[in-house]
């Protein structure tokens, strides 16, 4: 598949077929999703993949995803679970732990999504659909999962083999998004 075919045609996928998702796969996907630039490439960014049923079910509880039902309903149904999650006082820091960008810790969320839509393309590549939850709580998370201190959850991505590729919704043309800066 061509880089921009599979931008233009990866959708998120709600809806996955009753079939495991072997780990070297998921390994094959996350050794190209390795490759997401990020800030000083310090590489904060890990994979944590969930494909034990009862640990799925648990996660897309009302705790883990905040009583939000859609999140709940896709997350129960996913054959595989990665929650992405990045090394905190890395990413837009120096070694002294001073910030070397005005955006503060707001660094280590574009790391991690630099990292998140990486991980799904490479996905869509070795024909596994994803779809990234932003909703849920962090910290209910983190201590089901025993994720270590160092670390913050960033994103929960549903994976599977999809069920449908739904129709691609509008996008703005260029002419809405772009702009050339006139002096």
């Amino acid at each position: 598949m061509e880089l921009i075919q599979g931008i233009r045609e990866r959708r998120s996928i709600r809806k996955f077929e009753d079939r495991p998702v072997p780990r070297e796969l998921l390994r094959e996907v996350v050794e190209t999703a390795a490759y997401a630039p990020s800030w000083k490439n310090t590489q904060t960014a890990r994979y944590l993949v969930v494909d034990d049923k009862e640990k799925i079910r648990e996660l897309a509880g009302e705790a883990c995803m905040l009583g939000f039902e859609k999140n709940m309903e896709n997350l129960s149904k996913a054959p595989a679970v990665v929650v992405l999650t990045g090394i905190k006082g890395r990413s837009g820091y120096e070694r002294d732990g001073s910030f070397s960008t005005s955006k503060g810790s707001h660094w280590e969320s574009f790391d991690a999504g630099i990292a998140a839509q990486t991980f799904c393309l490479a996905a869509w590549e070795k024909g596994l659909g994803t779809v990234i939850m932003g909703l849920f709580d962090e910290k209910e998370i983190a201590g089901r999962l025993a994720i270590p201190q160092e670390q913050q959850v960033c994103a929960v991505i549903a994976v599977g083999y999809p069920q449908s590729v739904p129709e691609a919704p509008r996008r703005k043309n260029a002419e809405e998004l772009l702009t050339f800066w006139e002096a």
